[in-house]
């Protein structure tokens, strides 16, 4: 089985000091962004610099879209799949702590349902962390995984109906370049993927996936 997922892609060793400081920092940014998240969450829109406001950081920050990409670059430039796996767990609970933290000892509300949800995804993200790992390569196991991932990314970046389609948000629009962009360097492989994951998103449009559940 080693031998077989080392065809997929290889796992590159990596000093330990180098291994605890990337982890470290990893967990440090996570705790930060949580913190920063329920700040603007809890911050009137016209408080806000007039740039956060027309970027509407406020709602991007609210939705999964920025979190699955922050995984996927946390995962996809960890040396190993075990590495992926403890640095996208150190990350989710970091951000979740330190957002649901402040929003009980600061903004005085314990949004149980919600928090719950979140705690289960940071239980499974080193697993899916692990797996993500696999999708930087040109083998068709990454292939697959990379367009399950471009699925997932451009349903948050697009909406679709019988008589629309439209751009969610243009900061998830730019996210979803971003995400071929840390997958891919070859342009047959953004072909291919790209077709294949926009394919998948407009059978799946009808489910309602990770919508809105921070």
């Amino acid at each position: 089985m080693k031998e077989f997922l080392n065809t997929i892609r290889k796992p590159i060793s990596s000093p330990v000091s180098k291994r605890i400081l990337y982890s470290a920092l990893v967990l440090i940014v996570g705790i930060a962004l949580g913190i920063i998240a329920k700040i603007l969450d809890e911050t009137p829109s016209n408080s806000f610099p007039p740039f956060i406001e027309i970027l509407d950081l406020r709602n991007f920050f609210s939705r999964i879209g920025f979190w699955l990409f922050s995984g996927i670059c946390i995962s996809i430039y960890s040396k190993t799949p075990l590495r992926a796996a403890i640095n996208i767990l150190l990350f989710f609970a970091g951000m979740v702590s330190s957002y649901y933290i402040y929003t009980v000892k600061v903004a005085g509300f314990f949004p149980k349902s919600y928090m719950m949800i979140w705690i289960a995804i940071t239980i499974l993200s080193p697993f899916i962390g692990a797996v993500c790992w696999y999708a930087k390569g040109i083998h068709p196991v990454s292939l697959c995984i990379s367009v399950m991932i471009l699925m997932i990314m451009t349903r948050q970046a697009f909406v679709f109906g019988f008589w629309y389609f439209d751009v969610c948000y243009a900061l998830e629009l730019l996210l979803w370049v971003l995400t071929l962009a840390v997958l891919y360097k070859k342009p047959k492989q953004i072909m291919v993927v790209s077709g294949v994951g926009i394919l998948l998103f407009f059978i799946t449009s009808p489910l309602n996936l990770f919508w809105g559940i921070l």
